[in-house]
């Protein structure tokens, strides 16, 4: 008893002042600092599991404060009128939330459209400096060489490149009016959403992009469209009819239209520009069979791609960006910038594998070239894929010779017999197979 009184008296390993109890603290921390962090990655590898319920109710309180903003002058834009005066841009339904995103479904002027921000609330995002001491007007003494220097490092912080001269022109910054100070801080606001940036700087340049019809506050309109699920029998809605080899010609003219899209995010930029979460829920189609990328919250050119992908790793898997990977060089203990697979290889892993690796998925077809092309496909969704252009090439033959088979004994065009559902009057016919005027152009060169 007399020693464990003395053991009691003396300050022991822990020493004074608690240092056990710090250390305990500090590691409890830290365990909890790696749970969250994980159940973030978790949900951001897993953007269909929602971060919080989608509301009808919370949605309708969301765009009713984006209004009561738009008329004390705090925030502007083009949909404003619409949305909270002449009752013209309508809210439908909410879509999802996730990780504070919010994207809901509205009505424009008789045409469905999706309203997206990243943030719920306006005031969620970094005011614009340059407005302080500025008249609620805005006034015409703004300087507009400094509005340009601001929003064109934010398209950089954005895009991870300059815009190219002009491009910025697109964002309206040189718009004068009476609500010019609220419009600039929507701006701002807008600017500060990779999606946005992306979105407006690809306007008129790309059949794979929805165009941004326009803005309130924080939240920008982009067109509604059939968008895809992985719980859809085809992953995308592609026609109520026409039976099996309906279904199969439909299937080929959507991944002749995704071969598209990767050749041209490819190639007919300045830059590469990444897709890194390749799933059904982030593409949709239009009547022509056009695929669109829908989400590109997780899509980057390449300078950005490769900022992202030097990081300090131990090994390859400490590489891995979602679905965008590199090599890590165990010599310096740092990821390589260079991406090690392609946009290819994961359309043909996440999307082809689903329609072209099971006999049920292709039975229309006769058998060598069903064979053919499950061979192909496979080839091009393993990690070790090489030769992108030359896969996309067998690819695209395949998929032609499919079609041109399936088409015998038909008397009508394959798009004519099976069409999407959904909103098919926002197609445009041909759109896969042609890209719009000056896409050598673009404001990212």
């Amino acid at each position: 008893m007399a020693r464990a009184a003395g053991a009691r008296g003396r300050p022991g390993r822990c020493g004074l002042g608690g240092r056990c109890g710090r250390r305990a603290l500090l590691a409890c921390v830290a365990w909890t600092a790696g749970w969250v962090l994980a159940a973030t990655l978790l949900l951001r590898a897993h953007p269909g599991v929602p971060s919080e319920r989608c509301s009808d109710e919370k949605s309708r309180r969301i765009l009713a404060a984006l209004c009561q903003d738009y008329r004390g002058g705090a925030l502007g834009g083009d949909l404003c009128e619409d949305l909270c005066e002449a009752g013209q841009l309508r809210y439908r339904r909410c879509l999802y939330y996730e990780r504070g995103k919010k994207v809901l479904q509205a009505d424009w002027r008789g045409r469905p459209v999706v309203l997206k921000a990243k943030e719920e609330a306006f005031s969620t995002f970094l005011p614009l400096g340059l407005l302080d001491g500025q008249p609620e007007a805005g006034g015409p003494d703004l300087p507009e060489a400094e509005l340009l220097v601001l929003a064109a490092g934010e398209a950089r912080s954005a895009l991870g490149l300059e815009p190219a001269e002009g491009g910025l022109g697109r964002l309206g910054l040189a718009r004068r009016g009476p609500r010019r100070r609220g419009q600039l801080a929507s701006l701002w606001a807008l600017l500060q959403q990779e999606e946005f940036v992306l979105l407006s700087l690809l306007r008129g340049r790309s059949p794979h992009a929805p165009p941004v019809l326009g803005s309130c506050g924080h939240f920008y309109a982009v067109e509604h469209l059939a968008a895809g699920s992985p719980g859809h029998r085809a992953l995308f809605p592609l026609g109520p009819d026409g039976g099996r080899r309906g279904q199969a010609r439909a299937v080929s003219g959507v991944a002749l239209s995704f071969l598209d899209m990767v050749r041209h995010f490819d190639h007919d930029f300045a830059h590469r520009l990444h897709l890194c979460d390749v799933k059904p829920e982030n593409f949709a189609i239009r009547s022509d069979f056009t695929v669109v990328a829908i989400d590109v919250d997780m899509a980057f050119f390449e300078p950005k791609m490769r900022e992202i992908l030097e990081q300090n790793c131990t090994r390859d898997e400490d590489c891995n960006f979602f679905d965008c990977f590199s090599k890590c060089d165990l010599r310096v203990h740092r990821c390589g910038a260079q991406r090690a697979n392609s946009n290819l290889q994961v359309v043909c892993d996440k999307i082809f594998r689903h329609w072209f690796s099971s006999p049920r998925g292709s039975s229309a077809m006769s058998g060598p070239l069903r064979g053919q092309l499950q061979a192909a496909v496979q080839e091009c969704a393993a990690p070790s894929a090489q030769g992108t252009p030359r896969m996309l090439g067998r690819l695209r033959s395949l998929l032609q010779a499919a079609l041109r088979e399936l088409q015998d004994g038909e008397e009508l065009h394959p798009w004519t017999r099976s069409r999407p559902r959904g909103d098919t009057h926002l197609g445009t016919p041909g759109a896969a197979q042609k890209a719009p005027a000056g896409l050598g152009h673009h404001p990212l060169e």
